[in-house]
């Protein structure tokens, strides 16, 4: 596969050539004040990423796997009742961490292409009225599905229900590319990694942890020792690390934080959606679908696409990687086979995309699919000419 192509899957993202630059960096003495003038600033600027300013942040060797036992382990008991979601491979992983952690598991199911049940949710928490379960699970943007959920409606079926669980968000493909307002929805655990949003490579287990989920440890016994929050607390405030830390993706980590506030939250969160707008639109032009069943719930970072019957999803992907270099994400769990995925994510623009449209549809060309050349790349072309001719009208009116 060619390096020289941008990846079109999920995560890991493209890393910037300024942010492989950052992470270029010649050991140090981690003990030294060199390293707490980077960890300090980044530990810092992930609460800003989550909009909080009232939780605490950690920062772990590990991916955002580590960053979900992380969350349970620091917080809950063997035996204590969770709920979670299932509509898709990562709420489905995040619900074998629990089973395998001796929790009882109740489980919302859901169509793979829906999002959060929030109905389920609510009659099951509204039917705790004992109050058993501890901790509410959520997968913010379902990877396999290209779907979003709606976390300050869950927030909000808590609330109505009266529920004191604590409120656990897998932000891992979201947070850094769409909005997340940790403190406003009142999550206690927001998980994410370094390899999506923050355009980094795998490595990095990111947390924000609330002061409520804080002093669940006094009562948790679920075990932990190389993820315990304590260790992090004791050790953080003085900027330093309870054992060797990844010094150069901390540093990068500094640094993206540094690029996404030079671009602004807010614009980060547009361009995304202007991406994922320019796909849908391609999409609809080949004349397929997404797996997401109904437009609030498309993911503005990644679009999982329904092949047609007879056609392997998987094969697609193989096809356009050995053909044409170009790297999409297959289908996961129940989509396998089903779906190819267009990761829309991280450091990507309008005419890297529309390179990437390019490369689907030649390989969906190349298995024989009628669709006609150009006309998903067309699509997205017309979709971001308008979008920055919209944004150019604006800027001359404020003028």
């Amino acid at each position: 596969m060619s390096s020289q192509n941008p990846v079109f899957i999920p995560g890991p993202t493209n890393i910037p050539d300024e942010l492989r630059q950052a992470i270029d960096f010649a050991t140090i003495d981690h003990r030294s004040s060199v390293f707490v003038e980077m960890f300090k600033p980044a530990l810092a600027g992930v609460k800003r990423v989550l909009k909080t300013s009232d939780a605490e942040s950690f920062i772990f060797p590990s991916t955002g796997t580590g960053a979900w036992e992380a969350a349970i382990t620091n917080t809950l008991s063997p035996g204590d009742k969770v709920l979670i979601g299932r509509w898709g491979m990562f709420s489905h992983r995040w619900i074998d961490m629990c089973q395998r952690h001796g929790l009882k598991v109740i489980i919302a199911e859901a169509n793979w292409g829906d999002g959060v049940p929030l109905a389920d949710y609510a009659n099951i928490l509204s039917d705790d009225r004992d109050h058993q379960i501890k901790a509410v699970l959520v997968t913010h943007n379902e990877t396999a599905t290209g779907v979003k959920s709606d976390i300050s409606a869950v927030r909000g079926v808590m609330n109505d229900a009266k529920h004191p669980a604590m409120l656990f968000v897998d932000g891992v493909s979201s947070i850094a590319s769409m909005d997340f307002r940790m403190d406003e929805w009142n999550v206690d655990i927001a998980i994410t990694g370094s390899q999506k949003g923050f355009m980094l490579p795998a490595g990095l287990a990111i947390l924000g942890v609330s002061q409520k989920a804080i002093a669940a440890m006094e009562t948790a016994k679920l075990p932990r020792t190389f993820f315990d929050f304590r260790d992090m607390l004791n050790t953080n405030a003085a900027g330093g690390f309870p054992y060797t830390p990844p010094l150069q993706l901390i540093r990068g980590l500094n640094h993206a934080i540094d690029m996404l506030e030079a671009e602004g939250l807010d614009n980060v969160f547009t361009r995304h959606h202007r991406l994922a707008q320019g796909v849908r639109e391609a999409v609809s032009a080949w004349g397929l679908k997404l797996c997401a069943s109904s437009p609030d719930l498309y993911s503005d970072t990644v679009s999982a696409v329904v092949v047609p019957d007879g056609l392997d999803g998987t094969q697609l992907v193989t096809h356009a990687a050995d053909n044409y270099g170009v790297a999409f994400g297959v289908g996961l769990g129940a989509v396998e086979g089903k779906v190819f995925r267009i990761g829309h994510l991280g450091m990507l623009t309008d005419v890297m995309v529309c390179a990437g449209l390019s490369a689907a549809e030649m390989a969906m060309r190349d298995m024989n699919l009628p669709i006609k050349a150009g006309s998903g790349v067309a699509a997205a072309q017309e979709c971001f000419r308008d979008s920055h001719l919209t944004d150019a009208h604006h800027v001359k009116d404020a003028a």
